[in-house]
């Protein structure tokens, strides 16, 4: 009698640890809705109401669904985790800045999609950033929004494949996208405007880093500076292909500056236009190559401002009807 009371004791613990393991078990996906409550298991029939809830719901490697047009944030959204984020079509997923960045990422080794959302701050709240991502090896940003940012709509610093495609980022109070000390980027597809200093800075202060950003097929428009490549740093190389692109009302559409280290630009089948410089270099340093443009209607077409940058033009471009055309040494460029 005591060994059948004893088993069935066993049985039913086991019962029980098997059901509290399948409770606990994360999902592939999460889903988020408006009506959703953080006490539910985020699944379909019982959505979640907040991000946080659903990152604790899902597992790495999963995704999150927002189901409804809302927000779905009440402070930065901490992501420590791989995961895809996405709005589902027709519906606009909101992730508000309030009290710093509406998206942080600091967790070594994760990759984050961030697909059809719209990021924007919370006015007066102190937001600052859109996506803020200091570690993780993986970004994508897809079909996304990010507006109207005090500071980057996008900051990535350190060694990280990022990639952002059909996606608008405007009105960034200092740069749209802040690449720094390792990313290796590619932005496709995209409109960056409006931004207080630079639309892309691709950046290099710490020594044995290498930055790069690829910018094709995109519109970039009224940004102080559409492209800044720059280096301060012995060591730490800067690298920027811009092609395909628009660029047009900036004060600098494309600038290179190095105080020495390796700062290459390469621009091919742009329409630069109404910037007061069209390609300007400075520093030792600093390689241009530029071909295929057309660089119109600019207070300066091509600028190279001392005799530290090597600035090669292929004979393809067409420089005219600027104020001048060109200012300072223009190396032609042989087709090898």
């Amino acid at each position: 009698m005591h060994a059948r009371t004893a088993l069935r004791g066993t049985l039913a613990f086991a019962a029980a640890l098997l059901l509290s393991t399948a409770a606990q078990a994360q999902l592939f996906r999460a889903y988020l809705a408006i009506n959703g409550s953080d006490t539910n298991p985020c699944t379909l029939p019982q959505p979640c109401r907040l991000l946080p809830a659903a990152l604790n719901a899902v597992a790495s490697g999963g995704e999150i669904w927002m189901l409804d047009s809302a927000n779905y944030n009440t402070a930065t959204v901490n992501v420590t985790k791989s995961v895809t984020i996405l709005a589902v079509p027709g519906v606009v997923g909101s992730v508000v800045a309030t009290g710093g960045p509406a998206i942080n990422i600091a967790t070594p080794a994760v990759r984050v999609t961030l697909r059809n959302l719209v990021l924007v701050p919370l006015p007066g709240a102190g937001g600052t950033r859109g996506v803020q991502m200091t570690a993780g090896i993986g970004l994508a940003v897809e079909g996304s929004v990010i507006a109207n940012m005090p500071a980057e709509g996008i900051l990535v610093f350190g060694n990280a494949h990022v990639r952002i495609t059909d996606s608008v980022i405007r009105d960034s109070g200092t740069i749209g996208v802040h690449l720094e000390d390792g990313p290796q980027a590619t932005i496709n597809r995209s409109t960056i405007a409006n931004s207080g200093g630079s639309g892309v800075y691709v950046s290099g202060n710490t020594a044995s880093t290498l930055t790069t950003a690829e910018v094709a097929d995109s519109t970039l428009v009224g940004n102080y500076s559409h492209v800044f490549v720059s280096t301060v740093q012995e060591g730490a190389a800067v690298r920027a292909t811009v092609r395909e692109s628009r660029l047009s009302r900036s004060t600098i559409a494309l600038s290179v500056q190095s105080a020495g280290a390796a700062a290459d630009l390469a621009v091919s089948s742009c329409q630069i236009s109404g910037s007061v410089y069209g390609i300007y270099a400075s520093g030792a340093g600093v390689r241009v190559i530029a071909g295929g443009n057309a660089v119109t209607h600019n207070t300066w077409g091509f600028y190279n401002a001392d005799a530290g940058p090597l600035f090669e033009s292929a004979g393809s471009n067409v420089v005219r009807h600027n104020t001048t055309n060109t200012f300072g040494t223009i190396t032609p460029a042989g087709t090898i």
